[in-house]
């Protein structure tokens, strides 16, 4: 049974930083494609970044590029995002997810329960 759990979400200031973190049980990491997702109060789910199964591919939505950066560890089968800058827009449960193969946008095999992100102004 895969898992997907997130952990280091929580309450910032504007402009200050968070680093959230996934690990993976239940199925070989390395073959996963790896990405972030989120989802504001009153909004629709939306992609964030993706990273892919090796680690030379990585995708961002624009609003985040520059500011966030996605990394893996495959030995320790953890997906990371460090999120800088971060401001009120940015607030919004996170969600790890893994899709066998290459990295997609808007395809999930899994995801996670979600970690809670709150920045104030």
């Amino acid at each position: 049974q895969v898992q997907l759990i997130e952990f280091g979400g929580g309450l910032v200031q504007a402009g200050g930083s968070l680093r959230l973190s996934c690990a993976m049980t239940g199925r070989p990491f390395s073959v996963y494609s790896m990405g972030w997702i989120r989802q504001a109060p009153g909004k629709e789910r939306e992609f964030v970044a993706a990273i892919s199964w090796s680690g030379k591919s990585t995708d961002y939505i624009d609003s985040v590029k520059g500011r966030f950066t996605i990394s893996r560890d495959n030995a320790k089968n953890t997906v990371s995002l460090q999120m800088n800058s971060l401001n009120f827009e940015d607030t919004a449960v996170y969600y790890c997810t893994a899709r066998r193969g290459e990295p997609s946008r808007v395809d999930y095999d899994y995801w996670g329960q979600g970690a809670q992100v709150t920045v104030s102004s």
